[in-house]
């Protein structure tokens, strides 16, 4: 070939003018057949009769072909490493695209116009619940397509278009009336001879719920799918394909949503969608210009292809019903090849002008299945040197768990699964005590909770009125995430500061002449008695709910030490795997334990709540002799206004002026008639009962917060330190002796420990082979890329650049038949593989 052609033949593959190549027979749309010409959407016969349509030859170049006929078994090597990964949850992943787009963005549409065949439940709202994978291959032997559905229960199975399309709407509607989303991925494998070398993934359409409470379900749904899409989109080795439906680029509906994970989108694709019901929107020339062409202003710059793709997918659904559209998918695919059609010419027609080979390579699925293809197939050749160290660590790793399962199968004799049980239940103990005493090993962003979050789960303070207590401005640490001692020390100290702050609920009148009653040696009124029956009521009220309140959170505080010590134990290989009944006899005895501990705590602190409001005491319920004066002193020099004067003394002495204050020689009788015979209530008896209550409710609250905390303390905190390690081995051993298949289900245990011992023999054999294939890629690639002198001195590439709507990299994926023809001295038989390197297509064009 000479540079001429060669220089012709780059450019040609870069601007993605398909006229310029031979017609092929894997991608090009068949003409519609005679007689459907009725069935052929009324849109898409509107706009292809306006004026003369380009011819649109949608056939591969040589090179696509040449990369088919020699990269089978790569595409098949990452095939198998994709469902590797899904299976076995590996952290490494095969190159793939991942479709993005909100509901009704035409994404299950655009995967079917690419594919060449309609399979999937395509209409409003939400039909896809399950992300589906979709492995395609070109198979010029395969006239219909061969769909392979691969399952857990019966692995790979070859099932009918209809099956397949009946499987996915059972699984959608399955899931739809359980209102749940589903990561695991439907994994599909197709041949045929119109679909390209792909993997696709397609995903759940995003949602945009309205706010309020009315809709809850469809909120809840929308935190479902985003929280699912997210996960995919953090894999790096997917390329996100991101639809958008709109005509205006400063409206970033999906594509800020793609952006929280792949902030300057360098590896995303945007793809406009709906593209024929976007141009009748376009008024002037002008808007339709600044749409097919974007400032950096409205698209970032950085993004993959450096510039969008447009689309439009003809509307209907193929089959022999009433409302298909397509009675085949000939039909379909020859209507998505006259829709681009449509589409060039109608950008023509209001552009006034012939599209540049620039924008003809962004419009229609044809340009954007070839895009992908190639961009996907660098992909491949790009991280087959990184998945190599990937699968001989993995190798590593799952060589190592088979030998820890043999070891443990060998390890059932009830003398080893004993000594196996003390050593687990001694790291357990000591990663309890780690907790109380304070660690940074677990990750507070997994198991911490803010006071916030304790709230919601471990319960609030509650007061008397039903309403949850302020949280105090100065408590220490509320917004920190917190997990064992640390947490509990912060909820006494919440308990601390609100309880100790409480006043004493009001009083009304009727409550105090209620409490007056009678006495038995006399009709005089006791209001210091009054006082004592009224506190000591509404202590009692008021703080014995606290106590359950309190025992609850510390409760829950504690339990949530459990998983923590679990992980931990984890962490650092010290946890009894497979052992699952010893692993709940040994929650359970904690939990029993914990439960057992706060009721026998909060009886205690019941029992000072009862002694403290029993019997008052002076000296201790009013803190001290000289406030009980200075409260007394506040009353007796309180003036007493002549209208209430006047009706506690029956005549009206002193009544005479506004303010009057009483005689200091009629004082003491004064107090008297109103603390000792008098009945009717008046101000200075109601002020000097309501005092004494204040005082000895006072009193008991500070004596309550400090008996509480000493009680929990004491009575809970420290027997999970000294008193559970005790019990836990005595009931451990006891249950030793007494029956040992009931701690550890030996035939359970063995049953799983073989069903593992199987996965991990399954899983070790995947990644061998795959090593073994992938090695080779590595090997041959790495002989090929060793410069020659003739190619290390070729200016082609200076000569020849490849055009700006393919990025320059894509040129590190051009194939030709030499390079072909070089691989083939690979040992087949034992890979089946033929790659081909970028260095050599240069030597090949030369």
């Amino acid at each position: 070939m000479s540079q001429a052609g060669a220089a012709n033949w780059l450019n040609g593959l870069a601007s993605g003018n398909t006229g310029r190549y031979p017609r092929g027979s894997h991608d090009s749309f068949h003409p519609t057949p005679e007689g459907e010409e009725n069935r052929t959407p009324p849109s898409v016969r509107r706009a292809a009769g306006r004026r003369q349509m380009p011819s649109i030859d949608a056939s591969p170049d040589r090179s696509s072909t040449t990369f088919r006929s020699g990269n089978e078994a790569l595409y098949e090597a990452y095939n198998a490493l994709h469902s590797l990964a899904q299976d076995f949850e590996k952290p490494f992943d095969a190159p793939a695209i991942l479709v993005v787009g909100h509901q009704t963005d035409g994404k299950s549409a655009l995967v079917e116009a690419l594919m060449g065949f309609q399979f999937n439940h395509v209409g409003g709202g939400t039909k896809t619940r399950r992300p589906i994978t979709l492995h395609m291959k070109y198979n010029s032997a395969c006239v219909q397509p061969n769909c392979f559905l691969l399952t857990e229960d019966a692995g790979e199975q070859e099932v009918t278009l209809e099956e397949l399309q009946e499987y996915i709407e059972n699984e959608n509607a399955r899931l739809e009336r359980e209102q749940q989303f589903w990561a695991k991925e439907i994994v599909v494998k197709i041949e045929y001879k119109y679909c390209p070398n792909l993997t696709i993934i397609d995903t759940p359409g995003l949602i945009s719920a309205a706010p309020g409470r009315r809709n809850s379900t469809l909120q809840n749904s929308q935190k479902q799918v985003e929280g699912m899409v997210r996960s995919k989109m953090e894999q790096r080795e997917y390329i996100i394909l991101c639809l958008e439906d709109t005509n205006d680029w400063s409206n970033a509906t999906t594509r800020r949503f793609v952006m929280q994970v792949d902030p300057h989108l360098s590896r995303t694709v945007v793809v406009s969608t709906k593209l024929d019901t976007r141009l009748p929107q376009f008024a002037r020339g002008h808007d339709v210009e600044l749409f097919l062409r974007p400032p950096g202003r409205l698209l970032e710059p950085g993004m993959l292809g450096g510039c969008p793709f447009f689309t439009s997918v003809p509307s209907g659904r193929v089959g022999n019903a009433k409302d298909a559209v397509f009675r085949s998918n000939e039909h379909f695919r020859g209507a998505v090849g006259e829709r681009e059609a449509a589409d060039v010419a109608e950008l023509e027609h209001r552009l006034d002008r012939r599209l540049e080979p620039a924008e003809r390579a962004r419009i229609g699925v044809t340009q954007l299945r070839r895009f992908l293809e190639q961009l996907l197939q660098r992909r491949y050749l790009e991280n087959v040197p990184s998945i190599v160290p990937l699968l001989e660590k993995e190798y590593r790793n799952a060589a190592r768990r088979l030998e820890d399962t043999q070891d443990e199968l060998t390890d059932l004799h009830p003398d080893k699964l004993k000594d196996k049980g003390r050593t687990f239940r001694e790291a357990f103990l000591a990663k309890l005590a780690l907790l109380l005493r304070g660690t940074v090993a677990a990750p507070p962003e997994r198991f911490g909770e803010t006071l916030a979050d304790e709230h919601i789960r471990g319960g609030a303070f509650v007061g008397p009125d039903g309403k949850s207590l302020p949280v105090p401005e100065d408590l220490p640490n509320a917004h920190m995430r917190l997990f064992g001692g640390a947490q509990y020390h912060r909820a006494m100290a919440e308990f601390r500061s609100g309880i100790g702050a409480l006043t004493c609920p009001d009083i009304s009148r009727e409550e105090i002449v209620n409490a007056c009653g009678i006495d038995d040696f006399h009709d005089g009124v006791n209001y210091t008695r009054t006082a004592c029956v009224i506190a000591v009521s509404k202590a009692r009220d008021t703080f014995e709910p606290f106590l359950h309140q309190l025992g609850y959170r510390f409760t829950h505080i504690l339990r949530r030490m459990l998983p923590i010590a679990m992980f931990l134990l984890q962490r650092d290989s010290q946890f009894l795997t497979g052992h699952d009944l010893f692993l709940k006899r040994v929650g359970a005895a904690y939990h029993a334990f914990l439960e057992s501990a706060e009721r026998q705590c909060r009886a205690k602190c019941q029992e000072d709540l009862m002694s403290t409001t029993r019997y008052v005491t002076w000296s201790l319920h009013t803190k001290s002799r000289a406030s009980l004066k200075a409260m007394l002193n506040r009353v007796a020099s309180t003036p007493t206004p002549p209208a209430i004067a006047g009706a506690e003394r029956g005549r009206g002495r002193n009544g005479g002026g506004a303010g009057a204050v009483v005689e200091p020689d009629s004082a003491v009788a004064e107090v008297l008639e109103n603390t000792l015979w008098n009945r009717q209530l008046g101000v200075m008896s109601e002020e000097i009962v309501a005092a004494l209550v204040c005082q000895i409710f006072e009193g008991i609250r500070d004596h309550m917060v400090q008996a509480v905390e000493l009680k929990f303390n004491c009575f809970l905190l420290m027997p999970v330190v000294d008193a559970f390690p005790s019990r836990l081995r005595a009931e451990l051993e006891a249950a030793y002796e007494e029956d040992l298949d009931a701690v550890f289900d030996v035939a359970a245990v063995r049953a799983a420990l073989e069903a593992r011992l199987r996965s991990l023999e399954s899983e070790l054999h995947q990644v061998e082979r795959l090593q073994r294939k992938f090695a080779s890629i590595h090997s041959t690639l790495a002989q090929q890329a060793t410069p020659k002198p003739a190619e290390a001195a070729s200016p082609l590439r200076a000569s020849f650049p490849l055009s700006a709507s393919v990025p320059d990299s894509l040129s590190k994926a051009v194939k030709l038949d030499k390079v072909s023809d070089m691989l083939k001295s690979v040992d087949l038989k034992s890979v089946d593989l033929a790659p081909k390197s970028a260095r050599a297509v240069l030597s090949a064009i030369r």
